[in-house]
């Protein structure tokens, strides 16, 4: 280019000066020497001018041949890259559906695991917690029924105790040797029905440091539970005074001796109410135990004897039969106690179980929103594609213009401005 400019500059000067030339020839003809110079000097100017014009062609030829080529060159790089671009893109693609399938079947996967584990689990807890109430009533229930079958045949041998009175009337002889057996009787009893560890032997209770016989801890969730004092009485007296008068037929005295039987459990039941029950520290209540079956049906036959005693002073009077039907309730209490246990220790294996859950989700979710940058990268790897795919569809009908001097401009990963290819 240029080249070009200082051929037209040198022929412009040339062709001023052969003006300027003729214009001072036809000023002064009449000075033949300068004429002379003058045509000499014009000749060489023309010739100048040829010799200028002929390499101002040659250039133009050469600037034709360097313009063919770098067409050609241009043409071959758009093919490349046009090739380039095609293996890109089918990459891409085969890239992008191998990713597709593969988070797929990653996913599919992942569901169909986590629904098997907590198909087996909800299977397990399920059989578990089944067969384990099932077994526990089952036995519990058996247990009640064997206590009442006993309780009723116990009630049918009361005249065959009955006639054994003379024996016991000669072994309770001692207050000491009655108490001492109706503790121990009391005390095998609970062994035989409750758990090991569910009761306390001479507990001491109340302000005024009173001993109980037995304290019985209830099946409660609060630490330390609440104890149910359970305290034995035999009041031998008042009962031999009955049977004599009612052996006798004696009626005035059958009555006394009632009454008086009736005064004295009241009076050991406000005693035990008392001294015993001392709330948060024990239950609201109380066990009377009488630990003859005889004794407890006379007292039972009293009207409303046990009733008012167990509203007045919220003692309950138990005899051999109905103790161990009580103490099963308790024992039945602390097998649901335990599957409670076992209950919320399953709920928490759930809650685990659904926190892992959601971290799944959340992975999940990461996984996804990883998939969908993945997508835009590709999407926008397209659009940069789409962009210099254009660029070279314009080098098919290029507009340049010398004259306004505007550059071509190639974008691809960035962008190259004025370039010139040299030979």
């Amino acid at each position: 280019m240029g080249s070009v400019i200082v051929l037209v500059c040198v022929a412009v000067t040339a062709l001023l000066l052969g003006v300027v030339l003729a214009f001072a020839l036809r000023k002064s003809p009449a000075k033949s020497a300068d004429s002379d110079l003058l045509a000499r000097l014009y000749v060489m100017m023309e010739r100048e001018a040829a010799a200028a014009r002929a390499d101002s062609s040659a250039q133009r030829t050469a600037m034709a041949e360097m313009e063919r080529a770098f067409g050609e060159r241009l043409e071959r790089m758009r093919a490349e890259l046009a090739e380039q671009l095609g293996n890109l893109s089918g990459g891409l693609g085969r890239e992008q559906a191998e990713a597709r399938a593969a988070q797929a079947e990653a996913l599919r996967n992942m569901a169909e695991t986590s629904a098997q584990q907590l198909a087996a689990i909800r299977h397990a807890v399920t059989e578990q917690l089944h067969e384990a109430v099932e077994r526990q009533m089952h036995t519990s229930f058996q247990r009640v029924l064997e206590q009442f079958a006993a309780m009723q045949k116990a009630m049918g041998e009361v005249r065959a105790m009955t006639a054994q009175i003379s024996d016991l009337k000669r072994l309770f002889s001692n207050v000491k040797t009655r108490g001492g057996w109706g503790e121990a009787q009391l005390r095998a009893i609970l062994d035989d029905v409750l758990p090991p560890g569910t009761y306390e032997s001479n507990v001491r209770l109340g302000p005024g440091n009173d001993v109980v016989e037995f304290a019985i801890r209830m099946p409660v969730k609060t630490q330390p539970p609440p104890l149910m004092p359970v305290d034995s009485k035999f009041p031998t007296e008042a009962y031999e005074k009955l049977l004599n008068a009612a052996e006798e037929g004696d009626v005035v005295g059958e009555k006394a001796a009632r009454k008086s039987l009736e005064n004295t459990v009241r009076v050991e039941a406000r005693k035990i109410a008392t001294k015993y029950i001392q709330p948060p520290a024990t239950v609201e209540f109380a066990v009377l135990y009488l630990p003859t079956d005889g004794l407890y049906t006379e007292v039972a036959r009293i009207p409303g004897l046990i009733d008012d005693v167990g509203r007045q002073y919220r003692v309950m009077v138990m005899g051999p039969a109905l103790m161990p039907a009580m103490l099963r309730t308790i024992h039945l209490g602390y097998v649901t106690l335990a599957l409670e246990e076992r209950t919320e220790s399953i709920a928490r294996l759930l809650g685990a179980t659904r926190q892992e859950m959601l971290k799944m989700d959340g992975v999940l979710d990461k996984l996804a929103r990883n998939a969908q940058a993945m997508s835009f990268s590709i999407e926008e790897a397209r659009r940069r594609t789409r962009v210099v795919t254009r660029k070279l569809k314009e080098l098919d009908n290029p507009v340049a213009s010398e004259d306004e001097g505007e550059e071509s401009e190639i974008e691809f990963s960035g962008h190259i401005k004025g370039s010139t290819a040299t030979g």
